[in-house]
């Protein structure tokens, strides 16, 4: 029986996609606002110009692209099909 198909099942193949969801927004979400916090907390800090507060906006989409690009990569290789066990391997033998 297909474990999918339970009602159990179906309530935790609906936690995993939740915590994947939940994954792929803080991956994304976190790098550019803690970038843009800590560019505008060094221009009140230090009295520095609007450029730190570009460049840590540009730090922070790349760091969320680099995280969204991760959580796929992850999405990618949960959702690759089972290799076949018909080929014989070291363990098993005829």
């Amino acid at each position: 029986m297909d474990k999918k198909n339970t009602p159990v099942g179906k309530y935790v193949a609906l936690a995993r996609a939740l915590m994947w969801l939940t994954e792929l927004a803080l991956s994304v979400a976190a790098p550019l606002m803690l970038f843009v916090y800590g560019a505008v907390w060094l221009r009140n800090r230090f009295s520095l110009g609007v450029w730190v507060i570009i460049l840590g906006a540009a730090l922070g989409l790349y760091g969320a692209f680099a995280g969204l690009k991760a959580s796929f990569a992850a999405m990618g290789l949960l959702n690759r099909s089972k290799p076949s066990r018909d080929k014989t391997n070291f363990n098993s033998h005829d």
